[in-house]
């Protein structure tokens, strides 16, 4: 019974890890569905989502309040780094363009660390700390929140796509661009649209990680990593895979980390990345790349 409990202490803490990287990853998945490029400095919106909801929270917001208000905030961010560091290099190389993100994602760190410093700052629980007892393993409220908010936009993401005239433009922008320009779709609007909603997506995941992690100005780097070799393991091309991915990622890694070590934690993601790119470049659940010439 003691191995049982154990066992599902492990699991759960890989499920609310894993959660958190299928968020991050779903921001990968969109951006590079539209452009074709890896966005780098998603790790930053995640930082930036769980910096700027501790800052309202601190100023007095209600904690609804300050979650909708830092989630508007940073997508706003998403927008204006679509705007001022992407579309002006739209047409240099997909190389050139993923190297202007992950300059971009070193400026947002470097100037997040100005305003906030290298200390760690906390955000209250959702709905406090009494950690909840199953089969003998118990589970934060937190954790259930990031679990079924991260359902929600899940389900959420996947309606706004496939049932909303905004999502289907979007769709129609990343499989064919040149047939979306001639029905009077504007293909540079639909990609900047998909850098607010990876960043919206980006900053939820920060919102939601914030009471447990707590938000420092390096925090990005790792998690973007992490919700990098989601997306990749799961299929950069489907929602699903990438929700797959991650939440395979984080098991894997709490089991490696209990029943072996701590420090082959992040080991485990690299490797199991490793793995997926050989054997299965197109991720698990992969798709032909949306994006046609």
């Amino acid at each position: 019974m003691e191995k049982l409990a154990e066992l599902l202490q492990y699991i759960f803490s890989g499920l609310t890890n894993g959660a958190i990287y299928a968020l991050i990853g779903l921001g990968f998945s969109i951006i590079f569905n539209a452009t074709a490029i890896i966005n780098f400095a998603q790790g930053e919106f995640v930082m930036l989502g769980a910096l700027v909801v501790i800052a309202f929270s601190a100023l007095g917001l209600s904690l609804p309040l300050a979650l909708v208000l830092a989630v508007a905030a940073v997508t706003v961010m998403g927008l204006a780094f679509e705007r001022l560091a992407i579309r002006p290099a739209r047409d240099a190389t997909a190389i050139s363009l993923i190297i202007i993100t992950v300059g971009g994602g070193v400026l947002i760190k470097g100037l997040a660390m100005l305003l906030w410093g290298k200390d760690a700052y906390t955000l209250p629980p959702f709905s406090g700390q009494e950690p909840l007892t199953l089969a003998g393993a118990t589970i934060l409220p937190q954790s259930l929140w990031i679990m079924a908010l991260t359902l929600l936009l899940v389900v959420g993401l996947e309606a706004f796509l496939h049932f909303t005239i905004l999502g289907k433009a979007m769709r129609a922008a990343s499989y064919n661009p040149v047939a979306a320009r001639l029905v009077g779709i504007r293909v540079s609007q639909m990609v900047q649209f998909s850098f607010g909603l990876s960043a919206a997506l980006g900053a939820a995941a920060g919102v939601l990680i914030a009471p447990i992690t707590m938000g420092v100005y390096d925090m990005g780097t790792m998690l973007g990593l992490k919700g990098f070799c989601a997306a990749v393991i799961g299929g950069l091309g489907s929602i699903f895979g990438v929700v797959l991915g991650g939440l395979l990622l984080g098991v894997a890694e709490a089991l490696a980390s209990g029943l072996v070590s701590s420090g082959y934690r992040d080991a485990v993601a690299f490797l199991i990345l490793l793995l997926v790119l050989f054997f299965r470049p197109q991720g698990l659940i992969g798709r032909r790349p949306l994006r046609s010439s």
